[in-house]
């Protein structure tokens, strides 16, 4: 009899355009992990672009869509989405559940043998978003999130920076494994264009793209042809404004590119010809983004704080800078731009690093070494 996974995570409708980085993992690591016969998968979703509850066939997988239910993610967190996500999982009955995201939160009462990888901080996101009562939300937050940490026997800790946040709070078995990455990004062919900059962030105060797009025009003023690529839909409207406003008012509305949300092949496209992938968020974990940059072979410029410093190394396969100053931003991007040897070598570099970490393949292999291990008698 095959042993019954119940794969409780974030999966889009749209599986080439997944929207943030749990659904990107997801749909990533599901097909690798369904090849092996052993397993029977189901995957486990609150849909919110759905009307009635769903069953489909992806292959060898089973994903369950349930409608996500009116309210905030802490209220599905603690009782809606709650009750629905435990209601379905003890339908399945499964012999393991592999949890992500809020989705730890919610199955953490169900005795059953379970794995639980972290993906981010919500309470740490919170309160670097706009809004009401948003430092009064962190720490509700973060007394729930510590919580759940509390009652999980397994975590799957998808960075050094997790596993340092989680020392002290839980008594949890702690696994060690990167987020995956498609095969697809390591057999692309680059033809980068020369001062292209591209990043894939959403316009919010978190990804901090106004200070990536002063660090353009201090480029620019230094007479520099770049042109900076912006991939990811807008979730803060105030802080799109302001960005709006100072590409208007510093005449950059040909050196900043506003692509929107694109699907996954558009972002492949988009690497091949990037020159530097920048990303100077202020709050990460593991971002996808830097991890398809270095799978394409693409120089890395990014924030030297939270998980970030744990995946570029410095000066090899990019360069870590102080997100709050634009001029060391911008002299890092030139770094790379004008040293055509430089480039090459962090090209190198991030390619070989990003296979031995990154590849699906060995990311689902080492998931599937976890799994056998809770399960062992």
């Amino acid at each position: 009899m095959p042993i019954k996974l119940a794969f409780v995570t974030q999966f889009p409708i749209d599986i080439d355009r997944p929207h943030g980085g749990v659904e990107a993992v997801s749909v990533n690591l599901v097909p690798a992990l369904a090849a092996y016969s052993e397993f029977e998968l189901h995957v486990i979703t609150l849909c919110p672009d759905t009307i009635t509850e769903s069953t489909e066939k992806l292959e060898s997988t089973t994903i369950h869509r349930i409608p996500k239910p009116a309210g905030s993610e802490l209220i599905n967190a603690l009782k809606k989405g709650k009750q629905l996500i435990e209601g379905k999982v003890k339908e399945i009955s499964p012999d393991l559940i592999h949890a992500h995201d809020t989705y730890g939160i919610m199955v953490k009462d169900l005795n059953m043998p379970k794995v639980f990888t972290v993906h981010g901080f919500i309470y740490g996101d919170t309160l670097l978003a706009n809004g009401k009562f948003n430092v009064l939300r962190s720490k509700i937050w973060k007394i729930i999130e510590k919580s759940s940490w509390r009652k999980q026997p397994n975590i799957i800790s998808i960075s050094p920076y997790v596993r340092e946040r989680l020392t002290g709070v839980t008594k949890a078995h702690i696994f060690d494994i990167d987020n995956p990455i498609s095969e697809l990004f390591f057999d692309l062919t680059r033809e980068p264009r020369k001062n292209v900059i591209f990043t894939s962030a959403v316009i919010s105060p978190r990804k901090n793209v106004i200070q990536l797009v002063k660090a353009v025009k201090i480029l620019v003023d230094r007479g520099v042809e770049v042109e900076l690529r912006i991939a990811g839909g807008v979730v803060d409207q105030d802080y799109a404004t302001q960005l709006m406003e100072f590409i208007a008012l510093n005449n950059l509305q040909q050196r900043v590119i506003l692509l929107g949300r694109i699907s996954t092949q558009e972002v492949q496209a988009e690497l091949c010809q990037a020159a530097i992938y920048g990303l100077v968020s202020l709050e990460e974990n593991s971002p996808m983004g830097i991890e398809e940059a270095m799978a394409v072979g693409v120089p890395v410029v990014t924030s030297n704080r939270c998980g970030m410093p744990y995946m570029v190394k410095h000066g090899e396969t990019g360069y870590l800078i102080n997100p709050f100053d634009e001029y060391n931003i911008a002299n890092k991007c030139e770094l790379i731009l004008n040293d055509s040897k430089l480039a090459r070598k962090m090209h190198l570099k991030a390619k070989q690093l990003a296979r031995d970490l990154y590849h699906v393949e060995k990311v689902a292999a080492r998931t599937i070494a976890v799994y056998n291990e809770v399960l062992a008698p």
